[in-house]
């Protein structure tokens, strides 16, 4: 059961997906787009970046806050990365292939394409990008889907170059990796029309699974990223960026509405209470010369600690907004965007070695009132006066309502906060790369793709499989080499589409969970495995031993492990012989049990022939035998 009514509250929620495309080269140059290990790295350089004006000399208020602080950008370069990720070269022509795939794509959502294509720049300067902004291109828009809860418009489908990966971060520097910079990938974003928690997820899962279909785009690990747009009918719309996982997208709706609802309500009791904000900033640094608390020491060392009063928020900054964060928490997250490790307010205080007299000598020295909250940062005192000054902000926005801000999906499900939400300045024309024409032949041109849906389907009609391992194959990362298997053995005895495709959702997941290192495993080396069943060089029995071997060693092919396994071609005279002699060493038995000890018989010929010989015809010489040898007596 939902614990709130969403419909009542107005919720309003809406998606952005962005999804790497699976093309060979990058979106503006002719690099791989291969990920690497930054231990390959052979070549590095650092960048300080700087809020530019747009083409109507405004700065945009996210760029702007992101360099309040001075930090170096350091940047890992490859040898397959080139000087148009360094910003040192112009980019090159829009990579053909990623248009293709994104018109593709926008057919699979009923989306108009644009008659003429231009691309343009969007301001960004966290250091994900070396030249301080992102390329972006408008495709297509007025697409649609249909969920069981209703129509979801696709308003917009953009064509963009994916941003550099983070490595670390060592003090006010940013290490990032060029290897991720300029893939391409498309961005797409739905109308406001999602009304529940479970509505959202079931448009993020369609959108994936229509995306996938393509068989054109990356997977694993952070290739496919969600952000949700989300708002209530009193609140205020709210970007909340990076949510990797659906499983959390439920819950991000949720407790997103549940901070909203807790911070109107804390706007509620600050109003009735008349609270305000005092614009000074208080010098206490020398009131804690001689404390023994080790972290505001640090903080006296550094140079600074400095204070806010908060008018009648005694109580409030405690106050929790989501599990496990409060008011103050908010709070923090703003000192935070000034480089500071957080804030100390007095609804938390005595804690952390300050003492009850320290805090009184505080209040007394700053007027504060038996309902005031006092609020304090310790640091340099550049970084500690910027940081009181965000919480100064964030502490009379708790007062007008519930900010509009970009937030970071934790993995809990809560959020923290980035960085306001950015504006129309941040976006003006790209001039070094050209427009391109979107005809109606080109658009009419492009295939559309089967949905997954439809395929999986398909393989229960025309592959005999049942609709479980249909849907399971069909979504699986190995789709591609089961339809080329399924045509190389679609008249073989030996190897059906069942057993390809049991080996590939069912036994390599079973020995994935077994240790066996299955990302070892090749395309070649499962073609490998399945010519070798085909030809009855192993029997099927042996997938999971020979699997497992070619794991441990990919270096070798499946003959190889074959050989190293002892698994060969059977001689039938010589199973047909053991057989004949099992038969024999157990006869009084087989009088005893009749046809009933097949089973026990077939343990004992399994045992020796597993792997070598298919179950199956070990199953038909026993009988055979034992038949003749009950005749006989």
């Amino acid at each position: 059961m939902e614990k709130y009514d969403y419909s009542e509250l107005g919720l309003k929620a809406g998606l952005e997906i962005h999804q790497q495309l699976d093309s060979k080269e990058k979106l503006f140059c002719r690099c791989p787009t291969l990920i690497r290990d930054v231990k390959d790295s052979d070549f590095e350089f650092f960048r300080y970046l700087r809020a530019t004006e747009s083409e109507m000399g405004e700065k945009d208020r996210a760029a702007v806050e992101q360099t309040k602080i001075r930090r170096k950008y350091i940047y890992k370069a490859y040898d397959t990365t080139c000087l148009i990720e360094n910003d040192e070269e112009p980019p090159r022509e829009l990579n053909k292939e990623a248009l293709d795939i994104s018109l593709g794509i926008a057919k699979l959502f009923n989306m108009k394409p644009v008659d003429q294509m231009h691309v343009m720049r969007k301001i960004v300067v966290d250091g994900s990008n070396t030249s301080g902004f992102q390329r972006t291109a408008f495709l297509a828009s007025d697409g649609f889907i249909e969920t069981s809860q209703g129509h979801c418009g696709i308003d917009s489908l953009c064509v963009e170059e994916e941003a550099a990966q983070k490595v670390e971060e060592i003090g006010d520097s940013i290490i990032y990796s060029l290897d991720r910079l300029g893939i391409p990938l498309v961005e797409i974003a739905t109308a406001p029309d999602i009304k529940s928690p479970r509505q959202a997820r079931e448009v993020a899962e369609q959108i994936g699974m229509f995306l996938r279909s393509t068989g054109k785009v990356k997977r694993g690990l952070g290739t496919i990223r969600q952000d949700v747009n989300i708002s209530i009918a009193e609140g205020a719309r709210v970007e909340i960026k990076g949510v990797q996982a659906l499983d959390l997208i439920e819950d991000i709706v949720r407790r997103e509405v549940e901070r909203q609802l807790n911070l109107l309500f804390i706007r509620q009791e600050l109003m009735e209470r008349k609270a305000f904000v005092c614009e000074e900033i208080y010098d206490i640094t020398g009131l804690f010369v001689d404390t023994k608390s080790k972290v505001l020491q640090k903080g006296v060392k550094k140079g600074a600690v400095l204070a806010a009063l908060l008018r009648k928020f005694d109580g409030m900054v405690g106050k929790e907004v989501q599990p496990g964060r409060r008011l103050g928490t908010e709070f923090s997250d703003r000192a935070k965007t000034a480089g500071v490790g957080g804030i100390f307010h007095t609804d938390e205080l005595p804690n952390y070695g300050i003492t009850e007299k320290e805090v009184k000598t505080v209040r007394d020295a700053i007027g504060a009132s038996a309902g005031d909250a006092v609020i304090m940062v310790a640091d340099e005192p550049e970084k500690a006066r910027l940081a009181i000054e965000a919480v100064i902000q964030r502490a009379k926005e708790a007062i007008e309502g519930i900010p509009e801000e970009t937030r970071k999906a934790l993995p809990d499900g809560n959020t923290s906060y980035m960085r306001p939400l950015p504006g129309a300045a941040r976006m003006y024309p790209e001039t070094d790369v050209p427009q391109i024409e979107i005809s109606q032949e080109y658009f009419d041109s492009i295939e559309v793709p089967e949905l997954l849906t439809e395929r999986a389907k398909r393989f229960v009609s025309e592959n005999g499989l049942n609709i479980e391992l249909a849907e399971k194959i069909a979504y699986s990362r190995h789709l591609p080499l089961f339809e080329e298997l399924i045509e190389i053995y679609k008249k073989d005895e030996n190897v059906n589409s069942t057993l390809i495709a049991r080996t590939l959702v069912g036994i390599v997941p079973e020995i994935r969970r077994n240790g066996v290192e299955t990302e070892n495993l090749t395309d070649e080396h499962f073609k490998g495995l399945f010519a070798a069943i085909s030809n009855q060089e192993i029997a099927k029995e042996a997938i999971q031993d020979l699997l497992a071997a070619l794991a441990k060693e990919p270096e070798l092919n499946a003959p190889e492990a074959i050989s190293n396994l002892g698994l060969s071609a059977f001689d039938p005279e010589e199973v047909e012989n053991f057989i004949k002699k099992t038969v024999r060493e157990r006869g009084d038995f087989i009088k005893e049990k009749g046809p009933a000890a097949l089973g026990p018989l077939m343990g004992i010929v399994m045992k020796e022939y597993r792997g070598t010989v298919d179950g199956k015809i070990l199953s038909q010489m026993l009988k055979k035998e034992l038949d003749s040898f009950i005749n006989q007596g």
